[in-house]
């Protein structure tokens, strides 16, 4: 049951109040002309700006918002649109043939052949483990197991590796016309790597071991066999491995990692942190991600960005904490500059006679459409409309929003965790808990309070990297006596970023400062400079600035932290992904 109580809480990022936004968007993108099928993307430079279906409309986008709205709902406990979820979750299961795979349907504006895409299936087992998780229903894991099943049966096995053929699977069998027609080769992350991430953790809730083989074979496969990470830990870009697509390549690196923790495989997290890191040099430090190492190279995906951030959390969990204080950069900072909250830019209309059915629709977007993350993104600007490249697409895509949601779900269910009763605070955003409640006042003041609920053993709180250890004061309060204590005290630092409290009892308050960071930073975007102006890990102006919708242009900043009134959600039992 989760407890609320209004006070005076920082006025600073709550991811939770982001995933009720994020809820606005992935309710109000169905098309009700249309059986609830969402769209795809969005044109939100087109006057009046539209939106459009396409081939990923099923098994993905279906997989994508069930999945979405599950996490969005359990972090903010919204409860908006249910009838649009029934409708994304019936015909999520509509979508599976006896065969136990989820199929492509026909459009009767395109003239594709239904196929069961190897792409799609990611987002399917990911939206049932979700489902699952939330509702128990047998029902769900009955066809989650016929999935799981599915994907063993027809996949090809060999003495050490099983792998997909093909990008799409028929009916038939192996291969699709459109597998060639599209010029789709069967790369092994986009189609077998990051399928892992999925269906370890539904091996994990149900003990399926054919989710457990299909992990164990497919790490094999793209560990020792596919080519697609070269020795360096560099992405392979040659075309038959997707321009070293990044989207699918951290989406792999952040499954296998999932993998090598579960596992207890000390080599294999090695081996994942040698490819992050070559990764991490062709990003931004704040968050933004080339789209691949070629055609879309200028083209940042919100998708990309959730794998790195997904990827750094394993990690930082399992030893190399350096990078908590990264990802929580990237929270900061790209994925929330990525969530469209401001559409006065956006010309709108409330007129359908110019709609295609089943195709396009003008009506309203840019109300249907806030809350959602960025298709393609510059580092400064929303729209992404360079000369290099393909230039200007889209703006919006339904995966992105998918996958910003769960960003915001990764960086809420892991800012504050506990594990043998050491709680420990790992990233300083604002987050309530059973345990205790964070309120940041940064970035305007270097300021973290704890209010603490119930009494915890040992509590750890990470200090970033940039605040040193001399100045760092904490105060504590409990029934009207207090006690002081500073960074610099012998005993006080374990892991190198967390300052140890010591043990804490239920109605204590602890306020820990430090000194704020200014600096400027020169950042690299495949060949683009960027002057970045940081105010601890925010970004607070970017030059140059954007022209279409600017990014990191209207953050305000103050010498004291606005306050507002409000309260955390704190849950007895959470969601752990």
């Amino acid at each position: 049951m989760a407890q609320l109580r209004r006070n005076l809480i920082p006025d600073t990022l709550m991811l939770e109040e982001r995933a009720a936004h994020a809820i606005n968007a992935m309710i109000g993108m169905a098309d009700h002309d249309h059986g609830c099928i969402p769209f795809f993307s969005a044109d939100l430079m087109h006057k009046p700006a539209y939106m459009v279906h396409g081939d990923w409309d099923y098994g993905s986008s279906h997989g994508r918002m069930v999945d979405g709205l599950i996490l969005a709902r359990h972090m903010s406990g919204e409860t908006f649109g249910k009838e649009v979820e029934e409708r994304y979750r019936a015909n999520l299961l509509s979508f599976f043939k006896e065969d136990g795979m989820s199929y492509r349907q026909m459009n009767p504006n395109h003239n594709w052949e239904p196929n069961a895409n190897l792409i799609d299936q990611r987002a399917v087992i990911l939206s049932l483990t979700s489902w699952f998780m939330e509702s128990g229903d047998p029902k769900v894991k009955e066809a989650a197991d016929r999935h799981v099943a599915a994907l063993k049966q027809i996949a090809v096995k060999e003495r050490d590796v099983w792998y997909y053929p093909a990008s799409e699977y028929k009916e038939t069998g192996w291969p699709s016309a459109n597998g060639i027609q599209l010029r789709l080769a069967p790369d092994p992350a986009a189609f077998c790597g990051r399928l892992v991430m999925p269906l370890l953790k539904y091996y994990e809730l149900t003990g399926n071991e054919d989710a457990y083989e299909l992990c164990q074979f497919f790490t094999a496969l793209i560990m020792e066999r596919s080519g697609v990470f070269n020795k360096d830990g560099s992405f392979n870009d040659s075309l038959a491995y997707r321009s070293g697509h990044f989207h699918t390549r951290l989406g792999t690196l952040d499954a296998i990692a999932r993998f090598g923790m579960h596992s207890g495989n000390a080599a294999m997290i090695a081996w994942v942190k040698k490819c992050y890191d070559w990764a991490l040099t062709k990003c931004t430090a704040f968050g933004w991600t080339p789209g691949d190492l070629h055609e879309q190279a200028y083209e940042h995906e919100t998708c990309s960005l959730v794998d790195l951030i997904a990827c750094g959390i394993t990690l930082a969990k399992s030893g190399y904490v350096e990078y908590w204080g990264i990802v929580e950069r990237f929270l900061r900072n790209h994925l929330a500059e990525s969530q469209l909250l401001d559409l006065d830019w956006v010309e709108q209309t409330d007129d359908k006679s110019n709609d295609i059915p089943a195709n396009k629709s003008f009506f309203k977007v840019a109300d249907r459409t806030r809350g959602s993350f960025a298709g393609y993104s510059a580092p400064n600007d929303f729209v992404s409309d360079v000369i290099e490249g393909r230039g200007h697409t889209s703006d919006l895509q339904i995966c992105c929003l998918g996958s910003g949601t769960r960003g915001l779900f990764m960086g809420w269910s892991n800012t504050i965790t506990e594990k043998n009763g050491t709680v420990s605070v790992n990233f300083l955003l604002n987050r309530g808990s059973k345990w205790l409640d964070v309120s940041s006042y940064l970035p305007h003041e270097g300021k973290v309070v704890l209010d603490v609920h119930s009494d915890i053993s040992r509590l750890l709180i990470r200090i970033p990297e940039w605040a040193g250890f001399t100045k760092i004061r904490y105060i504590r309060e409990r029934d009207g006596a207090v006690t002081e204590g500073k960074g610099s005290e012998a005993s006080s630092w374990v892991n190198r970023q967390f300052l140890t409290l010591g043990p804490a009892v239920a109605g204590e308050t602890i306020t820990v400062t430090f000194p704020l960071s200014y600096r400027k930073t020169l950042e690299n975007a495949v060949g683009q400079t960027y002057e970045t102006e940081w105010r601890g890990d925010d970004v607070v102006g970017i030059t140059p600035k954007g022209t279409k919708k600017p990014l990191y242009s209207g953050r305000k900043v103050f010498d004291q932290t606005p306050m507002r009134e409000g309260d955390y959600r704190r849950l007895d039992n959470e969601f752990v992904w």
